[in-house]
């Protein structure tokens, strides 16, 4: 029987040998509604303690009135643990004290936010347990982050960090192949295309997933 992707609107795609959906891995696109939160088709998040609010768990400091945005894209796997530190988060720096006075005033001065910076992953990124994403990060496509990393700035593509703060331990592939990755962008093929270039993707295939691109 051919391989098909599980259906991206099953909020939670894993069976357990009992025939019931097993609630700790959940597909986000279907379980937020979070006007600030943007996520992919297929990214799933797994908890030993599945939140009511999936949202909430992962970005605790990203509110519906937040000025900033925390997307993330198609095809991620975000362990338990995770947790995005929104730009809401952040305290103001350039006085000589990041006390935040104004919050605690009778009349919150319309539009205070001191950090406005959206945080934004890629397609196909593993977020391993633990592992902290700062306010304003942007995190390349392909990149695997460590367990209990601390990821801050930029993270190219298809780069391994680790470490607090996280810093590049390698790259996955050669500059060359993570052009031809990116070009391919194979997490925008329709589903039935991907299924079909599953075993060139597991295998490590380029040749083989360039060939059935569509």
């Amino acid at each position: 029987m051919p391989y098909t992707l599980p259906d991206p609107g099953c909020a939670h795609p894993i069976r357990l040998p009992d025939g019931t959906a097993h609630p700790g891995t959940a597909y986000l696109k279907l379980l937020i509604t979070h006007p600030q939160f943007e996520v992919g088709d297929y990214t799933y998040a797994a908890d030993f303690d599945p939140p009511q609010d999936w949202a909430a768990r992962l970005a605790p400091y990203l509110f519906p009135f937040s000025q900033e945005r925390l997307v993330i894209g198609r095809f991620c796997q975000i362990a338990h643990g995770v947790r995005f530190l929104t730009s809401s988060a952040n305290h103001a720096m350039d006085g000589l004290s990041t006390y935040p006075f104004p919050v605690f005033g009778a009349e919150v001065p319309e539009g205070y936010q001191p950090d406005r910076r959206d945080t934004v992953i890629g397609h196909d990124v593993w977020l391993g347990h633990g592992a902290m994403v700062l306010p304003g990060a942007r995190i390349g496509d392909g990149v695997i982050v460590g367990a209990g990393a601390v990821v801050g700035g930029t993270v190219p593509d298809y780069a391994i960090v680790a470490g607090n703060p996280a810093r590049v331990v390698r790259m996955r592939f050669a500059p060359a192949d993570i052009a031809r990755l990116k070009a391919l962008a194979w997490w925008h093929w329709p589903a039935l295309v991907i299924a079909t270039a599953r075993a060139a993707l597991e295998a490590g295939d380029l040749a083989a997933l360039e060939a059935l691109a569509p």
